[in-house]
């Protein structure tokens, strides 16, 4: 695990498995809004749940682009979705925040004064963030993001992928074990 503060560009160059399990407990903000990194899922070119399975293409470019870059798609033609690239055809969506910094940003974007339904789904998390298709191929560790690593890393919980059809058995989401802003409880 990194020490506290900035991340490096190094810590994105690895298995996409192994960057969504370290990336829990990191604090992701977008022009100063965003929170604690609570949930993510990993996704390896191998993968067959990967947008990246069946090879190159326009719309999944940034996923063969270099490693701590964003990789931002829409899930049915509603939702933006907020991935971070790691070795080539793989990357690390972002499933979960708890808000911390903006929370008044946040809110209006999201229209709703609730913070557990500020960032918990990804869908969510970019739209409290800002995210959109603009943010597709910029990287991660340049303005307006940031991600830092906490003092203290938590205790991660591991277990199935969700909302997806193909392989959803494999243990790559990861998350803060018990965290009330969890886009959906570990089952038990």
């Amino acid at each position: 695990m990194p020490p506290h503060g900035a991340l490096s560009p190094d810590f994105f160059a690895l298995d996409a498995v192994d960057v969504a399990r370290q990336l829990i407990g990191v604090t992701l903000l977008v022009a100063g809004v965003g929170g604690e990194i609570v949930e993510t899922e990993a996704y390896r070119a191998d993968d067959e749940a990967s947008h990246s399975f069946r090879g190159l293409t326009p719309a999944n470019q940034s996923m063969f682009g270099p490693h701590a870059h964003l990789y931002v798609y829409r899930s049915y033609g509603l939702h933006w979705c907020l991935n971070l690239v790691c070795r080539p055809g793989s990357a690390v969506l972002i499933r979960a925040l708890k808000p911390d910094a903006g929370l008044d940003v946040m809110q209006a974007r999201r229209g709703t004064a609730d913070a557990r339904r500020l960032c918990s789904g990804p869908g969510r998390l970019s739209q409290a963030l800002g995210i959109n298709a603009t943010h597709n191929g910029l990287p991660a560790l340049a303005p307006p993001f940031s991600l830092l690593a906490p003092r203290e890393w938590p205790v991660v919980q591991s277990g199935g992928r969700v909302g997806i059809a193909k392989a959803k058995d494999k243990p790559w989401r990861f998350a803060i074990a018990a965290s009330p802003w969890l886009s959906k409880p570990f089952k038990q």
